[in-house]
């Protein structure tokens, strides 16, 4: 996807690739399957390499597979919506909690123009949390080590190392460091 975003009208092709990973989705989510089987999907739905370390509890509902990139050591809990059409990085350790959205999609305004689908990418930087029930949405990065708490919908970008969280997100503090664990 091209990183300032992307306008769709409206495609045949590309209907039949979300169709395509909605349907490889549906086989994933059905039944039990072992890590490796559920890493295999997503290669299959993705189309490209998902690291060993990736652990993903399904069902995980994702609408366009080729978007989506998952980096080394990130988790994704249970429940999770991934609109991926204008592409979403998953960084290194990150960790995404139980029925998150990340919607990389939205529409204009304009009423006359709304069935015009837009994009813009969302990026979770290394060692991102982000709390159960987060919503994303198009063109927000997450910075590394950041935490977003439960519940709160991202608008805009979050700093590096610092907690945010309410609708619209807002910066709370940075990260505490905790030296209490050994």
């Amino acid at each position: 996807m091209e990183p300032n975003g992307k306008t769709y009208v409206g495609s045949d092709t590309l209907y039949a690739d979300v169709q395509r990973t909605m349907r490889l989705c549906a086989e994933m989510n059905t039944g039990w399957h072992s890590e490796e089987e559920v890493r295999e999907s997503l290669r299959q739905i993705t189309g490209h390499e998902v690291p060993d370390t990736v652990r993903v509890f399904t069902p995980l509902n994702i609408n366009y597979g080729p978007g989506v990139s998952f980096g080394d050591d990130c988790f994704l809990n249970f429940g999770c919506t991934l609109l991926a059409l204008g592409g979403i990085s998953i960084g290194d350790g990150a960790f995404i909690g139980p029925h998150c959205v990340l919607a990389t999609e939205y529409h204009p305004e304009d009423p006359a123009i709304r069935h015009t689908l837009l994009t813009k990418p969302i990026t979770i930087g290394r060692n991102a949390w982000l709390g159960a029930d987060v919503k994303v949405l198009a063109g927000v990065t997450i910075g590394e080590n950041a935490i977003v708490a439960a519940g709160s919908v991202v608008n805009r970008d979050v700093p590096p190392n610092t907690v945010v969280a309410g609708t619209p997100a807002k910066v709370i503090r940075p990260i505490k460091e905790d030296k209490t664990i050994q």
